[in-house]
């Protein structure tokens, strides 16, 4: 087996694309030639069906790998009877399987100069086994071929000449690029801008919640909550001694909202989702509200669904409340047994007289046009 070259990897290129490694696969391809001569050819008195074959032949390079040529002079079938067929067949191999292409030319030899006549395309890469082959039923017209006219028989002798190129083996080499390449690190501002919140870096201002107290940086949260810029941004009491007092808030979640204010996260969103809605409602911080509705939604259940339903109702999370909305119209015998709902029914009938509505207008969708409308039809 023949030593392939190491070849110039892209990784040493100079420009384009750089890799830390690379590799290079070259498919060893045998090719090698073959040509058979019958003379006489218009006395083959052939059937339909039926062929002559050529002597085998092979590659210098693998000489256990044995073809031979098949031809069938007034075709294979009857589909075929009005065309010579030709075929490349696999009589004997080393191996169980081996691909190859080949194409079949007709040779007419013209006193100095000899001409190939290709008679199909050898683009195709075909799977050979041991005895099969591979051609074309349909190779050319006979008449065509016995035509005078087209001299494809000088002195009534077909020349076929058939070239093979035979997949031999694969061999892979590979390396590793030793031009230093520039890595650019992955972003760290969330867990930087959390560090200063963690550790209380540089804070300029002071939150005292139930007795807690935790320090904050002003500039933080403006830029992500529009009611701390308007807080800070104005003259105020919280301004002026940058200190504020919250007593609507349990401290855990008021630290999970600075941790979604500082780094994009919420650490305990299931556990805390109602709370921290309210915190988010509060301070205008929609898209941690949208990611708490997202969590209640898929906390609802019969027992839980006219508390989900007020709650969504009294911070405005729209996404929640129809959520909660279309389950209680799919449960709702159930729902109207609970202490949940009884309790909406007590503190809140007008939201009680929406969901009424709802669900009304749902079975009327379910049932149908009215009477009247039918009989107008």
């Amino acid at each position: 087996m023949s030593r392939v070259p190491s070849p110039s990897p892209l990784a040493e290129m100079s420009s384009g694309p750089v890799a830390e490694s690379w590799c290079h696969t070259q498919i060893q391809v045998v090719k090698f030639s073959h040509m058979w001569t019958i003379s006489n050819f218009s006395f083959c008195r052939q059937e339909i069906g039926e062929f002559i074959q050529s002597s085998t032949f092979s590659s210098e390079a693998n000489d256990q790998l044995k073809w031979c040529l098949r031809v069938y002079p007034k075709g294979q079938d009857e589909e075929s009877k009005d065309y010579l067929s030709l075929f490349l067949v696999l009589v004997s191999s080393p191996k169980t399987i081996f691909f190859a292409k080949f194409q079949f030319f007709i040779l007419i030899d013209k006193g100095e100069e000899i001409f190939k006549i290709k008679f199909n395309e050898g683009h195709h890469v075909y799977r050979f086994v041991q005895g099969k082959d591979w051609g074309f039923k349909k190779f050319i017209p006979r008449d065509v071929l016995l035509d005078e006219d087209n001299s494809l028989l000088p002195e009534d002798k077909l020349t076929l000449f058939c070239e093979v190129s035979v997949v031999q083996d694969s061999i892979t080499i590979s390396g590793q690029n030793h031009r230093k390449m520039v890595k650019v690190p992955e972003c760290q501002l969330a867990s930087e801008l959390g560090g200063l919140w963690e550790n209380s870096w540089f804070t300029d201002c002071c939150f005292c919640v139930a007795g807690q107290e935790f320090q904050a940086h002003k500039a933080i949260l403006a830029a992500r909550s529009p009611v701390f810029r308007a807080m800070f941004g104005h003259v105020m009491q919280e301004s002026i001694t940058n200190r504020v007092e919250i007593i609507d808030m349990e401290p855990g979640v008021f630290k999970d909202m600075m941790c979604f204010i500082y780094t994009g996260k919420a650490p305990n969103l299931d556990k805390m989702a109602d709370g921290l809605l309210a915190a988010a409602d509060k301070y205008a911080l929609e898209r941690l509200k949208v990611m708490c509705e997202e969590a209640l939604s898929s906390q609802l259940s019969v027992e839980n669904a006219a508390e989900m339903l007020t709650l969504a109702d009294f911070h405005s999370a729209d996404q929640l409340k129809t959520q909660a909305v279309d389950f209680i119209n799919s449960h709702a015998e159930d729902v109207m047994e609970t202490e949940g709902w009884q309790a909406m029914v007590a503190s809140n009938p007008s939201l009680v007289t929406e969901l009424y509505r709802s669900l009304a207008s749902a079975q009327g969708r379910c049932l149908g046009p009215s009477r009247k409308r039918l009989k107008q039809s």
